[in-house]
């Protein structure tokens, strides 16, 4: 069974739920003769890569959708062999040198600058440069930010960045200067119960508008994750009930069970095994800065003016180093020692003044 996000993903521009007057301007910028980098940044679920995806059919045709996935190996100066996915077409390459965690500055230097000195051959004489889409742009290093930007300027005739982010602050002043911003906003809570109503009917499944409005509303914006819930709901209880639950995923539960225990209990002991907890999270693929988020539900337990800004204080630090550092658990289990003892204190003074 395949997942409703990616069946119902549209696949050009015209087909755009949302947005649509960017996306206007986006098939015009195609149309024009010079296409310049393009950094396209916004909130997880906005539809940031079903825009890059759509872009790249109006620049090449349906060829882009003809893929191959395959493994390269880097060898980095130290000798370390590693490896990465890399998705690609006749037309262009979809990568992620932040997988490779410190060693994405060998990925761009190798790998981009191998792609970026190639010259497209089309018969068709579509295009005559290809284009490379670099996912999680926001999270390379500086030094590996640096050596993109070097590509960027020496081989602009060969090939065109798309950059994909998150967040455009956190890539380096350079590169924003080259490239054309694109921000995707998240689509707001009625858009969203538009097109949750609307991939149920082409999946014969009738939606009530309650349902689909607190679908949308538990998805925080986020349009893949109220598909995806809309998708296990539909296994959870079919027919549909108006107050029927909205699932919630498994790993948002575990993590509030986990947030849940640290409040119970400052010690070593629980420190120990909220560690193990944080572990499970990062080994199953969940990104560091969605575990720190979660983890932010414990300034709600903090009724103390004085304690919650503490809190909020060490969180912010701790947050700011955790963007900075390549380790994230050494930075959310300081985030969790700090605040156990900040709360331990705070409930000892409480208890004393009883």
């Amino acid at each position: 069974m395949s997942l409703w996000v990616d069946k119902h993903r549209p696949t050009s521009l015209s087909k755009l739920d949302f947005h649509k007057a960017q996306a206007k301007r986006l098939k015009n910028l195609v149309q024009q003769g010079d296409f310049p980098h393009l950094l396209v940044f916004g909130p997880s679920g906005a539809g940031k890569k079903t825009r890059v995806l759509c872009l790249l059919r109006e620049l090449y045709g349906a060829g882009v959708e003809r893929l191959r996935m395959e493994n390269t190996s880097f060898t980095t100066p130290s000798n370390k062999k590693v490896e990465l996915m890399i998705i690609s077409s006749n037309y262009h390459m979809e990568v992620n040198p932040s997988d490779v965690n410190i060693y994405d500055r060998v990925v761009v230097q190798e790998l981009l600058k191998t792609v970026a000195q190639t010259h497209q051959f089309d018969a068709t004489g579509q295009r005559e440069f290809k284009v490379i889409v670099v996912t999680s742009a926001d999270q390379l290093t500086k030094d590996a930010q640096h050596a993109l930007r070097r590509t960027m300027e020496k081989y602009m005739a060969t090939c065109r960045l798309i950059l994909v982010a998150n967040s455009a602050s956190k890539v380096i002043a350079p590169i924003r200067s080259r490239c054309l911003g694109v921000r995707v906003p998240a689509p707001t809570i009625e858009e969203i119960a538009a097109i949750v109503t609307g991939v149920g009917k082409k999946e014969s499944t009738l939606v009530p508008p309650e349902l689909a409005k607190r679908i949308a509303e538990s998805s925080n914006r986020n349009l893949r994750l109220a598909l995806l819930s809309l998708q296990a709901a539909r296994v959870q209880q079919y027919p549909f009930t108006p107050d029927q639950s909205v699932p919630s995923q498994d790993w948002l539960t575990y993590l509030r069970e986990t947030a849940n225990m640290i409040v119970k209990e400052q010690s070593p002991q629980m420190l120990f095994q909220v560690r193990e907890r944080l572990y499970e999270l990062l080994t199953r693929g969940v990104p560091p800065g969605l575990i720190f988020k979660g983890l932010r539900v414990l300034v709600r337990n903090c009724y103390d003016a004085q304690l919650k800004m503490e809190v909020v204080e060490r969180a912010s630090m701790l947050d700011h180093r955790l963007q900075q550092g390549s380790k994230a658990i050494f930075h959310l289990e300081a985030f969790v020692a700090q605040f156990m003892s900040l709360y331990r204190r705070f409930m000892s003074k409480k208890i004393e003044m009883l």
